[in-house]
């Protein structure tokens, strides 16, 4: 008796009959990076709308041009199809955490409560960039502490802006630095002004990048990592030249920080090593 390992009828079944990938469905959520099968368009989702009586994905390259396809299948994501669907009723996610009572720094919302009067305490950060970003998470948290956020523009200046500030007592002053590490310029101006007379009434803290882009996970713009940008390069120039977007004009500059500032939802979408060092100036800055 012999085993016939071909089976009854070799021709029954075409081994070559192609596979069907099935879509499945993917909320079109601010950010989402995907592609249009048909035209080869990868673009980030802006924003779900209806046009001509039918829902369109408003999709936008790397070039900041922006095109809308109808949602649903037809895209996708990592080489894997998708239909694209109508993002939650809940709207981003934090929009979520708003219906948790929930800020975008993840702390519990106080309903109904105003904005506090300015304390004499303040946040310093190096620049626009640095403020807008943590405008964005904490804000909320900031208005009804009545904490201020002043600009520095470059860490050679906070010298000269804490003497003119004159912490003290009930004045405290917590700040901010890019690329605080050791042995940098920046280690070195923090290690002088916390000497300083006043050093009791300062903090300063930072994260380890070289600029606060980086602090912005790099999947938020379709990325594995940030890309490595040479050492004596402008890091926002050779990081959107990295990214194919504009970078020739300082507009260029100011455009592609606000297509990254637009993909921050809420404190998930930022490095950890950002989030601890503003949540410890916080406190400093708000304690009795």
């Amino acid at each position: 008796m012999s085993h016939d390992r071909y089976g009854t009828d070799v021709l029954s079944q075409d081994p070559h009959q192609p596979r069907r990938n099935v879509s499945r469905p993917e909320p079109a959520v601010t950010g989402l990076v995907v592609e249009e099968v048909e035209t080869g368009w990868v673009g980030s989702v802006v924003r779900v709308e209806k046009s001509g009586g039918m829902r369109v994905v408003v999709l936008e390259d790397r070039h900041g041009r922006r095109r809308s396809f109808p949602l649903g299948p037809g895209f996708w994501i990592d080489g894997s199809p998708v239909s694209l669907t109508p993002p939650p009723a809940t709207g981003p996610v934090t929009d979520s955490l708003a219906a948790a009572g929930r800020t975008a720094s993840g702390s519990r919302a106080v309903q109904g409560a105003r904005a506090r009067v300015a304390r004499g305490s303040r946040i310093w950060v190096e620049g626009r960039h640095d403020a807008e970003l943590v405008e964005k998470v904490w804000g909320e948290d900031l208005r009804l502490e009545g904490v201020v956020v002043e600009l520095l523009d470059g860490a050679d200046n906070l010298a000269e802006a804490l003497r003119d500030f004159s912490p003290g007592p009930g004045r405290r002053a917590g700040v901010l630095l890019d690329h605080l590490v050791r042995g940098s310029k920046e280690s070195r101006i923090a290690s002088e002004v916390t000497r300083g007379a006043a050093g009791a009434h300062v903090l300063v803290l930072g994260h380890p990048y070289v600029d606060v882009w980086q602090a912005v996970r790099p999947e938020r713009v379709g990325l594995a990592a940030w890309p490595h940008v040479p050492k004596g390069q402008d890091i926002k120039t050779g990081t959107l030249r990295a990214l194919g977007w504009p970078a020739a004009t300082p507009a260029d500059i100011a455009s592609g920080w606000q297509r990254i500032l637009r993909t921050v939802r809420d404190y998930r979408d930022l490095e950890p090593s950002l989030l601890g060092r503003v949540e410890e100036l916080v406190d400093f800055v708000t304690a009795p």
